[in-house]
């Protein structure tokens, strides 16, 4: 029987007025279509449901992304129902995850249960954005104690978006407890921490995927 992946995704389209978001392709494409390749039964769910935007700065012709930006027109509604379904969760970023991804109760739920589980999650860039406001039952936040890592604050700054944004991911990461690890700014590095799978950036989208894969297959031999 074939695993299962649960990818969640933000609606979320504007910063500014003058400044579009929403996902970054390559975090999703990337990931995506190696899960596919596994095997993977994946279902591509997102805060509201329907048509997924893209960041426009992300959007590359790349042929082979195809198959994957189909997936993004009409995404189903993430719902509390997909809590206990699929053996690993995996959330893209871009920078509309900072700003739908957090208060969402449904997410929140959501993760506390695979949390619970010992199930594995993760997550890459801005993806993790989703994880901040994310407890065990007992009240302690799931990436306290736990090495991760995400989009940077040097990185955010470099990008002069950081005046634009809810709050800065590392920072957040942090004081939630995390043990915030980084490589160099704009350069491929992803963290799996047991169950917990992390990547910092775009260009570690195919790094944070390879370790979420391997996790994946020894959660099921296990």
């Amino acid at each position: 029987m074939a695993n299962s992946i649960l990818m969640i995704l933000t609606n979320h389209e504007t910063i500014t007025e003058d400044h579009k978001t929403g996902l970054w392709l390559e975090e999703f494409a990337v990931p995506y279509l190696k899960f596919i390749e596994q095997g993977y039964d994946v279902k591509v769910t997102s805060i509201k449901g329907g048509e997924v935007p893209l960041d426009p700065n992300s959007i590359e012709d790349r042929p082979e992304w195809k198959a994957a930006e189909t997936a993004l027109e009409n995404t189903e509604q993430l719902s509390k129902s997909d809590a206990n379904a699929f053996d690993g969760v995996f959330l893209p970023g871009g920078h509309g995850t900072m700003f739908d991804l957090p208060d969402s109760e449904t997410l929140q739920y959501v993760l506390q249960q695979y949390a619970e589980k010992d199930k594995v999650i993760g997550s890459v860039c801005h993806g993790p954005a989703g994880l901040v406001n994310v407890t065990y039952e007992d009240g302690t936040p799931i990436v306290k104690g736990k090495n991760l890592t995400a989009f940077t604050d040097e990185e955010e700054k470099e990008m002069q978006l950081d005046q634009h944004m809810p709050f800065m991911l590392e920072s957040k990461l942090r004081e939630q407890g995390a043990n915030f690890e980084r490589g160099d700014k704009w350069s491929d590095y992803s963290v799996r921490d047991h169950n917990l799978i992390t990547g910092q950036n775009p260009q570690s989208s195919g790094s944070t995927a390879d370790r979420f894969i391997r996790a994946i297959e020894a959660q099921t031999v296990s």
